[in-house]
């Protein structure tokens, strides 16, 4: 066995195998960009070594070679399945936890990939295997399979480049976009064109072969819940499966890994019907999968846990499995959902900025990425945390990952905690009746500040003020020769221009009153305490615990402060409210058009279209703000001079940093 590991990678998942690396006894080595020097996975590690980026293969190999490393364990994404990145780790004289060079070629080409099967008796979606194809033959093709048919690359996945088409007229312009898309993505602007399953499941087999020709299955995931391809929840069962599903879907799994003489932790992926009836091949994953903490969780081995990072390094080291498939049981469900930095009232746009506060629920699984005091910015991945929950059955399983979910906060960073908690309480999700298209044809969320967050952000706000013996200073907006004044706010959500709420509140917060608007006056407390827990925990974390009593019933919430920015939050929900100048709300209240441009997620200034002083027209185009290498066009909101220009291309932003001011000609 190797001593030492390098994780060359970043996040959650560094620090999950440095867990298991210092479980097994043995040494850890991170690496680590410039933006993620402090980050939680450097910590984790014995040794840190700083590298340009993640993807420069010839530092990461060098940064082991410099800190003792024997091994190198790639996580996932990155260079976890690049067959180049392999070959140097081998070559260099390290052991590669992963599979031969040979089987990451072979499958991450999807065509290969069903080439290398199709003998195996593997069954494949119908359609085009051939590399090469013209844009006639993929059109003969199409004609032969029949509408619908789905175009893909055969390089690269992540959902990029793919289109439906659902009908021959359509075929010419789908097959152009989709050669661009791939070429730019990917540098390979080859095609497949196979059937398009309606309503599809996307199912998946998780399989772990050693170097003396054992190959197991460890069951399936099911992983149809997704948004643009990407997956949001897994669950290990599926939700639709029998045995002898399972069995056949297992057994062409392992005889997937067989055909291109796999070794290590793979994922094999199927496509499937609504009742799962028929299976088909889509390619198989050459890496451990973000999902795979579901199948740990149920999997038994003679009765006993597995740890599949545990299983990656035993592999590696030349290690038999020890076990064959009938040593191999499932009990019980298990359902993960990812934690994003997204926001998704905003079309789930990614976002930033730095935790303030972090409370993690017991009782479930928590695979973390982030802590208090970590910046999130828009280089990488989104992704905090995973969040798993297990279950005797299905039902149970799922109410324990919601009771989970509302007792996890984070402060700082918008999330997509909320929608995720009103995802897997939605009724298809909790009768199992899933399809990879069911999140979009879900209503779009709404941005709302319930009413009782909004009275309690002003409870915060006076809770804050200062206290004494000086009346001028007291709570309560003491004054002589009449009845006390109200503390007054006009509280906005962040990222909001059409909203506001005016909140007046009279008296101590543990005797107050509250009117909301023109709402009626009603009695409130509140009591607020430091988290000396998690303010240790933080180095300092700025989360108070706030209790208020409202109508008769009593909530507690989470809040912190920073950069004039109050983050609130309860039940899985959070919400992030500034307060409003006067000048500007009456500014507001006047009638005043507005427009100040601001970013609408953190992310870099690729393109600034105009100059101060320039005349600009309503919709005209001002900045280009890209984020996860997703560009994003900001045009004027109306029409005028542009009187500030805070833009400069190159420049790091911050979500609603301002831009541009474009001023009305009348004013």
């Amino acid at each position: 066995m190797f001593a030492s590991v390098l994780i060359a990678n970043r996040g959650e998942i560094a620090v999950r195998i440095a867990a298991t690396v210092r479980d097994r006894g043995l040494g850890s080595v991170a690496v680590y960009t410039d933006a993620d020097a402090s980050s939680p996975h450097v910590d984790a590690a014995d040794v840190a070594v700083r590298v340009p980026d993640y993807l420069d293969g010839a530092a990461i190999v060098e940064a082991g070679r410099r800190a003792g490393a024997q091994a190198v364990h790639p996580g996932y994404g990155f260079l976890a399945e690049n067959a180049g990145f392999a070959r140097a780790v081998i070559e260099a004289g390290l052991t590669w936890i992963g599979p031969p060079p040979g089987a990451i070629d072979m499958m991450g080409d999807k065509i290969s990939a069903k080439a290398a099967v199709e003998p195996a008796g593997v069954p494949l979606v119908p359609g085009s295997s051939a590399k090469g194809l013209t844009d006639a033959e993929l059109a003969d093709v199409a004609r032969t399979t029949g509408f619908p048919v789905l175009l893909k690359p055969s390089a690269g996945g992540g959902g990029k480049g793919m289109h439906v088409v659902e009908r021959a007229e359509d075929l010419d312009d789908a097959i152009a976009a989709a050669r661009r898309e791939a070429r730019g993505s990917f540098g390979d602007d080859t095609l497949l064109l196979e059937r398009y399953v309606t309503n599809p499941r996307h199912v998946e087999i998780q399989v772990l072969a050693d170097t003396h020709g054992t190959v197991v299955h460890l069951g399936e995931r099911e992983c149809s819940l997704q948004r643009r391809h990407q997956k949001v929840v897994e669950e290990a069962p599926s939700a639709v499966l029998d045995e002898k599903q399972r069995d056949a879907m297992g057994r062409a799994a392992v005889d997937a890994a067989v055909a291109c003489g796999y070794v290590g932790a793979g994922t094999v992926e199927f496509v499937t019907n609504a009742d799962a009836s028929e299976f088909f091949f889509l390619e198989m994953n050459t890496r451990l999968q973000v999902e795979h903490p579901v199948t740990e969780e149920v999997v038994r081995v003679r009765g006993a846990r597995i740890d599949l990072v545990a299983e990656q390094l035993r592999v590696a080291a030349g290690e038999p499995l020890g076990y064959d498939q009938d040593d191999v049981t499932l009990e019980g469900h298990a359902v993960e959902v990812r934690l994003y930095a997204e926001d998704p009232a905003r079309g789930f746009l990614p976002t930033g900025g730095r935790v303030l506060g972090l409370d993690w629920p017991s009782g479930a699984r928590v695979d973390a990425g982030v802590r208090v005091g970590s910046e999130v910015g828009s280089a990488y991945d989104p992704m905090l945390a995973k969040i798993i929950a297990r279950g005797a059955d299905r039902t149970e399983a799922l109410d324990r990952l919601d009771e989970a979910l509302a007792r996890t906060t984070v402060l700082g960073v918008t999330t997509n905690l909320a929608w995720l908690r009103t995802l897997i309480t939605d009724d298809d999700v909790r009768a199992g009746r899933l399809d990879t298209g069911l999140i979009a044809r879900l209503p779009v969320p709404e941005q709302q500040v319930p009413d009782d967050v909004v009275v309690a952000a002003a409870l915060a706000g006076l809770l804050r003020l200062p206290e004494g013996d000086d009346p001028f200073e007291a709570l309560g907006g003491w004054r002589i020769g009449g009845e006390p004044a109200p503390a007054r706010w006009t509280l906005v959500p962040v990222g909001e221009k059409d909203t506001a709420f005016d909140v007046a509140l009279r008296g101590r917060a543990d005797a107050a009153t509250v009117t909301v608007g023109d709402g009626p006056a009603r009695p409130v407390v509140g009591t607020e305490r430091e988290d000396p827990h998690r303010s240790a925990e933080g180095a300092g974390s700025p989360m108070r615990d706030l209790s208020t009593t409202l109508d008769g019933v009593t909530r507690r919430y989470r809040t912190a402060l920073a950069d004039g920015v109050l983050w609130i939050a309860r039940d899985g929900g959070t919400w992030a409210l500034r307060e409003r100048e006067r000048l500007q709300a009456a500014r507001t209240a006047g009638g005043a058009s507005d427009g100040a441009v601001t970013s609408p997620m953190p992310g870099t200034v690729t393109v600034v279209e105009v100059e101060a002083g320039q005349q600009v027209e309503a919709g005209q185009r001002l900045v280009v703000v890209e984020a996860m290498k997703m560009e994003h066009v900001l045009t004027a909101p109306i029409a005028g001079t542009v009187t500030e220009l805070a833009a400069k291309p190159g420049a790091t932003v911050a979500l609603d940093a301002p831009l541009v001011t474009v001023t009305p000609e009348s004013e």
